[in-house]
Parts: structure tokens; sequence; C-alpha cells
């Protein structure tokens, strides 16, 4: 197989993975978790979004999560903006480094943010403008890239069309998510390869959900067609609230260990991996989802 010699994980266990949580998490814990996060030599660590409380409850203590956390010389915090108004409160907050969230689906955009993908696109650029005016980085999302819960398979030229527009207003990475899991190795290196005829391989992500049993086997696929930096969850943490049935992300420990056999370098300790996904696992009340986790739990 011809890998890349290392891959870069962005941990997503903070935002992606607790938003959904219906009790609320104690805002120490998020900064305890984020904390133990810091110190296993993961590069990026997405913290919380700027959205409104509303919408996404758990998300309503970004500013003081931001505030709390210990950041670590070297490591980069993302938030999640959808809006000017997410972004100026990011700002406020001492953000770095923002993201926003398109879709290839249709139907999905509109139920998710409440408008198509034209003007979801429309509402990020100034977003985006305004960022860069300011140093801020900017990383671009696409949800649903295999496949959607209500249009089913989601064409590769979707989503590479969607990758063209986040690319042209300066998105620095675009992150693939297969947001409700249903993807294989073949379709996946498909669409990879069609985005990347749109936007460099060096600039794309890989986004994977386990719905299917899917994901570590979609990430090897990737990598054999050239994309060296996935997203990942800590013990698993996530899920769509859109797509029934969709399970969390695809676990950070899993991954690591994956690479870890493949002989490619991510500089992530797993150990204090495992150790952070237990103890927000603990906190939240839950098992991890993480198989690596539960076998080295004996």
């Amino acid at each position: 197989m011809n890998l890349p010699r290392s891959v870069r994980i962005v941990e997503v266990g903070p935002r992606d993975g607790l938003q959904n949580e219906q009790a609320a998490v104690p805002t120490a814990t998020k900064i305890a978790f984020i904390d133990r996060l810091s110190e296993t030599g993961l590069q990026a660590i997405e913290a919380t979004a700027f959205v409104s409380p509303k919408w996404v409850p758990q998300m309503a203590d970004n500013a003081e999560v931001m505030a709390g956390i210990t950041r670590k010389e070297g490591v980069s915090y993302p938030v999640l903006v959808p809006n000017m108004k997410g972004l100026e409160a990011a700002l406020d907050a001492g953000a770095t480094e923002i993201a926003v969230f398109a879709a290839a689906s249709e139907t999905f955009s509109n139920k998710n943010i409440n408008c198509g993908i034209a003007e979801s696109l429309a509402r990020f650029r100034p977003v985006a403008d305004a960022a860069k005016a300011n140093g801020i980085r900017v990383r671009g999302y696409i949800s649903c890239v295999l496949g959607c819960p209500y249009e089913g398979d989601i064409a590769p030229r979707a989503t590479a069309d969607v990758a063209a527009s986040l690319f042209a207003m300066g998105c620095y990475e675009i992150s693939l998510g297969d947001t409700i899991g249903t993807g294989t190795p073949g379709r996946a290196q498909i669409m990879v390869d069609t985005v990347a005829n749109e936007v460099p391989r060096e600039r794309l992500a890989g986004h994977f959900h386990d719905t299917y049993g899917q994901a570590l086997a979609n990430i090897l696929a990737c990598m054999e067609h050239g994309i060296a930096v996935f997203d990942s969850s800590v013990a698993g943490l996530g899920g769509c609230p859109y797509a029934r049935g969709a399970s969390g992300n695809v676990a950070t420990e899993d991954v690591l260990y994956m690479l870890s056999g493949l002989g490619v370098e991510t500089g992530v300790d797993l150990d204090g991996v495992i150790d952070a996904g237990r103890y927000i696992s603990d906190a939240i009340g839950r098992r991890p989802a993480s198989k690596v986790s539960l076998a080295k739990r004996h």
C-alpha cells in the first residue's frame, strides 16, 4: 500500500462529540476534558461552537470553555461558527481558528440550517473574509459527502462543487464528512478523487461515522488515495440528530491503533487518549464506543 508517512488527527470530541448530549455537561468537565486531550500530542482539538443556545444548548458555555482551557503551544483549538454573530463572539473569546459547515445535500442543508446550499455558502463568505482579516484560519466542513438521510447516495460531483466553493472563499482545509456513515471504501475513493480535481489533496481531510462499521476501512481507503488528515472523536462520541440511527464519529483510539499498526506516525499518545475518553465517558455515564478502549480495559 502507498500510504502517507504521517497523519494529522483533528479531535472533534469536545464539540461534535458532546453537542447532542441531552444532559448538560458541566463547563468544568469540558475544560478538564480538553486539557487532558491537550497533553496527548494532538495538534488540533475542536473546542466548542459559537451557535445559538436555543438550537444547541450544550454549547451555551462556549466563552467560558475558551476562557477556562489551558492552551498548549503547538495545539489549535478551532470553534464552529455559523454566521457573523458567531464569529464576533468567537473573536471576543480569543479563537484563532474557526470552522464553517456546509452540506453536499440540498435537503439536508435546508433541514439542518434552514437554507439551501447556495444560500449557506453566501452566508459564509463574509464570515470567512472577516475571519481572514482578523488573522483567523478558516476550515470548511461538508456533511453528507457520501449519503444523505433524505436523498440517499450523494453524487461525488455535488460534493466537489461545494468543496470548490469553500476552497475559493479561503478555507485552508476541507473536511469531507460521511455524516450518516453509509459510505464504503470504493465510493469514498471515487468521491475523494472527484473532489481532488477541484481542491488539492493536501487540503482535504476525512470525517467518517461508523454507523455501518466502515469508518476505519474508509479511512484506510482514503489514505491510499493521498489523504493524510482525519477527524475523529475520542470514545466515539457524537452522532447526527438529523440522521436516525447514525452512530458517533469513528473513535480516535481505534484510528490511532490502526495507524500505529501500519507504521504511520501521528505524534499522539494512545494511552493518554484512552484515559481522556474514559474520563468523559464516566462523566456522561456511558461506556466508550471505542473497541480499543474496551479491549485495553482488561
